[in-house]
């Protein structure tokens, strides 16, 4: 069993300050892995919308509201906070959700500043059930077992793999998607990525991520598919503005995004979880509640502060802990850099915007692997465990659930507009249908509670299981 608070794979613990060079290339590459994953959904809303003039400064105040949140997590204020290299962004399962109550708002002959009030309101109060959900969260271990958080992981880190497949392509509907051009560019970024990792020198490892990203951008700046033009056009400077376009609120729009909150408590607790076993922290007993119930805590606080600033919902994001697994940095010292960068670059929107033309196959490149280790991590909870019919019947039938949703969305095309809201997603259809195999399953009859307890305290990850699933 790991060592409390030490893991002998990682370069720097979790209370370690790595010297300034090292922890500012390890926030660099973190900040590189989330931060198309925390405009994205802002530019997709605001897109689809037709919000047009208001997306740069709802972008602004998403990376300003994932710098607050990403310092309250690592900064860890008493019961506020996980204390760990929790990374916050903008959280993609309310998408459906925010921009269906747009869409209501549109038909009402609403504005755009009308659509972003009721969407603000909405995520506003939302934020709330986190919160209170987050006090009960020692009580609701008999739901959020071993067997559901690996579920959840794997989930999220399938999910995160088409993204990343998708980059590497030439990203979403891209006129050239497929291209041999784009494909050669995301297998070479990967091929960088796993070469430098491999290397036995510490600061070689640390910044694989980042060399593979600068081959990548050498190469198509050579190529030109990556230009710098059109950065004269981004605003120099942004303050932000609390509530700058007001609240509203509609109950009946409110419901299908109060139940994903439910479910991105549920997303949280898996990848707090995956940070804490990668952190070298144990994964039972109270120390692991309390870190567990302060990150879901500092969650919905997150969410509410966004909410402030007319930003939408953030969440723990899973991409970082392949970050942590590959460069063996977990200090939460380098989540106050990371904050900091988020927070300079939502003032300063040229920054956001020169990071914004790196073409999309040389962040699926190096982006694909790490994805990869967090559906590993996943696996191998599941695999700590003994399992037994029941647990093989509820991973079998959830898992298979959650990728079909993926697989074929058009599943749930003849369902009510909130059915589709809540169950279009592989993590909230996977997470439920867990929770509620869980609960009405019942126990073999072969398996001890004292038994079960046990199994569950020897849920842990060795360093030389990491190495594994990292080779993989």
């Amino acid at each position: 069993m790991n060592t409390q608070g030490h893991n002998p794979e990682l370069i720097h613990q979790l209370n370690d300050k790595p010297p300034l060079p090292q922890a500012f290339f390890s926030a660099f590459q973190h900040m590189l892995a989330s931060f198309v994953g925390v405009v994205t959904p802002t530019l997709v809303i605001g897109g689809v919308l037709g919000l047009g003039e208001h997306i740069p400064y709802l972008i602004s105040m998403a990376l300003i509201a994932s710098g607050i949140g990403t310092f309250i997590q690592a900064r860890r204020f008493r019961s506020l906070g996980s204390g760990l290299l929790s990374i916050q962004g903008t959280s993609f399962a309310f998408l459906s959700s925010l921009i269906a109550a747009g869409f209501v708002v549109k038909s009402r002959g609403g504005s755009n500043e009308e659509i972003i009030a009721l969407m603000t309101g909405l995520c506003f109060f939302g934020a709330f059930i986190e919160i209170i959900l987050s006090r009960f969260f020692h009580k609701l271990r008999k739901i959020i077992t071993p067997t559901v958080t690996g579920i959840v992981i794997s989930l999220i880190g399938l999910s995160l793999i088409k993204v990343a497949v998708t980059d590497i392509a030439g990203g979403f509907k891209a006129p050239d998607f497929g291209a041999m051009s784009n494909l050669a560019v995301g297998i070479i970024v990967l091929a960088t990525v796993i070469f430098f990792n491999r290397s036995t020198r510490p600061m070689i490892r640390l910044s694989a991520i980042f060399l593979g990203l600068i081959v990548g951008a050498l190469i198509t700046l050579y190529t030109g598919k990556m230009t710098l033009h059109g950065l004269s056009d981004s605003a120099l400077f942004t303050l932000p503005v609390p509530f700058k376009y007001g609240m509203a609120f509609d109950w009946e729009l409110f419901i299908p995004v109060a139940l994903i909150y439910v479910i991105t408590t549920i997303e949280s607790t898996g990848d707090l979880t995956a940070t804490t076993m990668l952190s070298g922290e144990p994964i039972e007993g109270d120390e692991y509640v309390e870190r567990i119930r302060g990150g879901i805590l500092a969650d919905g606080v997150n969410s509410l502060t966004a909410a402030c600033l007319n930003s939408f919902p953030t969440t723990t994001f899973s991409q970082n802990n392949g970050v942590i697994q590959m460069t063996g940095v977990a200090s939460r010292f380098v989540g106050y850099i990371i904050a900091g960068l988020f927070v300079v670059m939502g003032l300063f929107p040229v920054i956001g915007a020169i990071l914004m033309q790196i073409p999309k196959p040389v962040l699926g490149g190096a982006t694909l692997v790490m994805f990869g280790t967090v559906a590993a991590s996943g696996i191998r909870i599941l695999a700590s465990e003994q399992l037994d019919r029941r647990q093989v019947m509820i991973i079998a039938v959830s898992i298979g659930l959650g990728l079909g949703v993926t697989i074929v969305p058009d599943v749930l095309s003849q369902m009510p507009a909130l059915v589709k809201n809540i169950f279009g997603s592989s993590i909230t259809t996977g997470g439920l249908t867990a929770i509620l195999l869980t609960l009405f399953l019942p126990e073999d009859s072969g398996l001890e509670s004292s038994h079960q307890r046990k199994v569950v305290k020897n849920i842990t990850v060795s360093s030389d299981s990491i190495k594994e699933e990292t080779a993989s």
